[in-house]
């Protein structure tokens, strides 16, 4: 029996050069991300070898878990920003903005428009793992009507959707875009994660990519995506993201 190897990309190769992370937590301490500065700029660095260098960085806004302010995380930014400058890394571009949990503090921070883009009126939106907010289209309504736009992270992670396919649908009919972390291409998050995603891809169900690094680990991990069979997969949505530029 003959085996074929994947023909692996180097990522470097495999991000186009305009290419914008949307999604991760490199902001230290504020979330379960980098932990400190030091760390923040090791990710940072590694991302810049792969070829990514410009970042809309999304700590998470969680209830009393992660109650992060709008001011606590430009507060961060300038810090990195500022260290970045001090170690001459001026090809990194690096802005904020924050990966939000549609619970009731969201809802009134919606209602105080003290929402933090990605740009111009796009949002990124999470929900728990265990279970969808029985008003979730109640806000998903909400968040347009004040104008912005919802972008899902990571749909295929939300497991209760896996045996009810048309929920997603039904997501995007109510104007929902969807953010793949590209992880989920790997067993990272589990054989069924890996097979809705590649699903969710067939149906081109998709509209943009992000990383969700919070750790080096992942960063590891991220190198095992560099295949033709990816990239052949998913280029369409990796030069989508450089409407973010």
């Amino acid at each position: 029996m003959i085996f074929f190897k994947k023909k692996e990309i180097p990522l470097v190769d495999f991000f186009p050069k305009d290419f914008v992370d949307i999604h991760s937590h490199l902001l230290p301490g504020i979330d379960d991300g980098a932990k400190s500065l030091n760390s923040s700029i090791e990710l940072i660095s590694k991302m810049n070898s792969y070829g990514i260098k410009s970042f809309i960085t999304t700590p998470h806004v969680l209830g009393d878990v992660y109650p992060n302010s709008s001011d606590s995380i430009k507060s961060k930014l300038k810090e990195v920003r500022e260290e970045l400058l001090k170690r001459n890394m001026n090809d990194i571009s690096i802005n904020a903005a924050a990966e939000y949990m549609m619970d009731e503090q969201f809802s009134i921070l919606l209602e105080k428009d003290d929402i933090l883009t990605l740009k111009d009126n796009f949002i990124l939106v999470e929900m728990s793992y265990f279970s969808a907010p029985l008003n979730l289209f109640d806000i998903i309504f909400e968040i347009q009507l004040k104008g912005y736009k919802p972008i899902l992270a990571h749909p295929e992670r939300y497991n209760f959707y896996h045996n009810n396919f048309e929920a997603y649908y039904k997501l995007k009919k109510a104007g929902c875009l969807f953010q793949l972390n590209l992880l989920s291409l790997t067993p990272q998050y589990g054989k069924h994660v890996q097979k809705i995603s590649n699903q969710l891809l067939k149906e081109n169900l998709y509209d943009f990519v992000g990383t969700d690094t919070h750790h080096q680990n992942h960063l590891e991990l991220l190198k095992k995506i560099g295949t033709k069979k990816n990239l052949e997969k998913i280029e369409h949505l990796l030069n989508n993201n450089k409407k973010f530029l």
